[in-house]
C-alpha cells in the first residue's frame, strides 16, 4: 500500500474521492490556506500513484501524475483509501477517465468520429489489496458516477491484468481492432451502427 508522511483524512472523508484538475477531492469544504494544503497533499498521492502504476504495467513513464491532471479539463482521478487502518495513511489505488475525439473502427472496419470518447486512461490497485474485490468496488463507483456502461468505454493501452478484469467482471470479450492504441469491444458502437442501418 502506499503510505504517507500526512494524516490523508483531510483528503478522505469517504473510502472514495473524485479528483479532478483543481486537484481538490469533489468532498472539499473549506477556506483557501486549507484548499492549498490539500491540493498540495493530493498532487504528492497523485505522482505516486502514477509511479507505481506506470512501474506495475511496466511502462517508462508515468500516465497519471498531478501536473498532468492540472492541465486536462476533461479528467478526473477516482482515488481509493483505506481510512479504516489505524494510521489514516494508506492509498489503495486510483483509476483515471475521461473523454477524448477519437477516430475508431467499428466492426465492419469503417472509419467512425467519436466526439468525447469515454476512455479508462489509468487503472492501478496496489498489488497487496489485488484479488480482494476492491478494483471492481473502485470500478463500479466510477461507472455510477460517471453513468457509463463498461460495454461503452474505450480503454487506452491496457495491461494484459485490466483485459482479463474487464472480461472477468463485466464480460468483455470480443475486441475491434483498432491501429491506435485503444482497446474497444463489440457493442461499442452498437446504438451508432443501428442508427446507420434506420
Amino acid at each position: 500500500m502506499a503510505k504517507f508522511k500526512f494524516d490523508i483524512r483531510c483528503i478522505f472523508t469517504q473510502p472514495v474521492v473524485k479528483i479532478s484538475s483543481n486537484l481538490l477531492p469533489h468532498t472539499f469544504r473549506g477556506d483557501r490556506r486549507m484548499a492549498m494544503d490539500v491540493s498540495s497533499k493530493v498532487s504528492e498521492i497523485l505522482d505516486r500513484l502514477g509511479e507505481l502504476s506506470a512501474v506495475a504495467q511496466k511502462l517508462t513513464k508515468p500516465i497519471t501524475s498531478a501536473q498532468k491532471l492540472r492541465v486536462s479539463e476533461n479528467q478526473t482521478v477516482y482515488l481509493m483509501a483505506d481510512i479504516n487502518d489505524y494510521d489514516g495513511d494508506t492509498i489503495i489505488g486510483l483509476l483515471k477517465v475521461g473523454t477524448k475525439n477519437l477516430y475508431l473502427f467499428d466492426s465492419l472496419g469503417q472509419t467512425k468520429k467519436i466526439d468525447k470518447a469515454r476512455c479508462i486512461l489509468d487503472f492501478y490497485i496496489h498489488e497487496s489489496r489485488q484479488r480482494s474485490g476492491l478494483g471492481k468496488k473502485l470500478f463500479d463507483i466510477m461507472l455510477a458516477e460517471e453513468k457509463w456502461t463498461p460495454i461503452k468505454c474505450s480503454v487506452d493501452r491496457p495491461s494484459e491484468k485490466l483485459v482479463r478484469f474487464l472480461k472477468k467482471y463485466y464480460g468483455l470479450e470480443n475486441i475491434i481492432p483498432q491501429t491506435n492504441k485503444f482497446v474497444l469491444y463489440e457493442g461499442f458502437f452498437d446504438d451508432a451502427e443501428q442508427e446507420d442501418r434506420g
